[in-house]
């Protein structure tokens, strides 16, 4: 019974809140979490009590995973339940009375711009294709603001004509405009020329910008932050800060800093609530007063 549920509220979110397939996948992880904890009291996700899932959340806590993670879990089975009432398939919500746990919102981790420079300057230096892919990749998140899912699934076609703009697919099946810069294209320009060099043996044709010849047919998220781990470490910086979306966060703090417009880095970004983006106000804002107090003569002399 519980599998049907489950499977009918993931059939929901698709639908009518047009989730992501990333999303989707976690949620069904995070319920599969769910139902086994409850498994070993005896339970399932139809018949846990208030005080089954209590002692769930309680128990996702104690175990060391991180916030962001314990939070998407605890946030999947509530609006699990909140879906299963209001089909009716049970007259109570199990999750309503648990209060989830306050945490505060970490800013984001920011590359200064001379250190996504030395980042870049370090992927270019790399042995022949290798070097120009990454440079590529690099170069097109931080001209765009991709997300890593973003960059990864851009077919060939994209970049075809060598455009301005890149029609992007976000969240949601969301589309935007994301700019490129004449080093983005430049960069994909000269990856393009070494790309028939990825593809899979015996294959002529593949649709990805970024091939590669594992099952997937193009380049994992997980091989490009190896990647970048290995560009950082060649850059002098600390690959613990360095990651596909530390260089979107990049993308974002240096255009406020530069004077660009809240709205306008929202629309880049896809955000779907400002909300989301005012949190680099606050990187950008931290960064520009520390430029003041150490680069004005007048705080210098103080």
């Amino acid at each position: 019974m519980t599998g049907g549920w489950a499977e009918a509220f993931l059939e929901m979110m698709a639908v009518e809140r047009a989730a992501a397939k990333n999303t989707l996948t976690a949620y069904g992880r995070d319920l599969e979490d769910a139902s086994g904890y409850l498994a070993g009291r005896g339970r399932d996700l139809s018949t846990a009590s208030a005080e089954d899932v209590e002692a769930y959340f309680v128990h996702l806590g104690a175990r060391g995973l991180s916030a962001s993670t314990a939070a998407r879990r605890r946030a999947a089975v509530r609006q699990f339940y909140r879906f299963v009432l209001g089909e009716g398939w049970r007259g109570d919500d199990p999750s309503r009375r648990v209060d989830a746990p306050k945490q505060g919102r970490p800013l984001p981790k920011v590359l200064s711009r001379e250190e996504v420079s030395a980042l870049i300057a370090a992927a270019g230096a790399r042995d022949g294709a290798q070097g120009l892919r990454l440079n590529s990749m690099i170069e097109l998140i931080y001209a765009s603001g991709l997300r890593v899912s973003e960059l990864l699934a851009l077919p060939l076609t994209a970049l075809a004509g060598d455009p301005a703009y890149l029609m992007v697919r976000g969240k949601g099946g969301k589309e935007r405009l994301a700019p490129l810069n004449d080093a983005a294209r430049g960069a994909v320009k000269a990856y393009l020329a070494v790309r028939p060099r990825f593809l899979p043996k015996g294959s002529k044709v593949n649709p990805w910008l970024f091939p590669s010849r594992g099952a997937e047919g193009r380049l994992t998220a997980r091989r490009f932050a190896q990647m970048l781990d290995e560009a950082a470490i060649q850059a002098g910086i600390d690959p613990g800060r360095v990651s596909p979306h530390v260089l979107r966060h990049a993308f974002a703090t240096h255009l406020l800093e530069g004077g660009a417009d809240l709205r306008v880095v929202q629309t880049l970004l896809g955000h779907a609530d400002i909300t989301t983006t005012q949190i680099y106000t606050h990187v950008a804002e931290d960064r520009l007063r520390e430029v003041v107090q150490t680069k004005h003569p007048l705080a210098r002399k103080g």
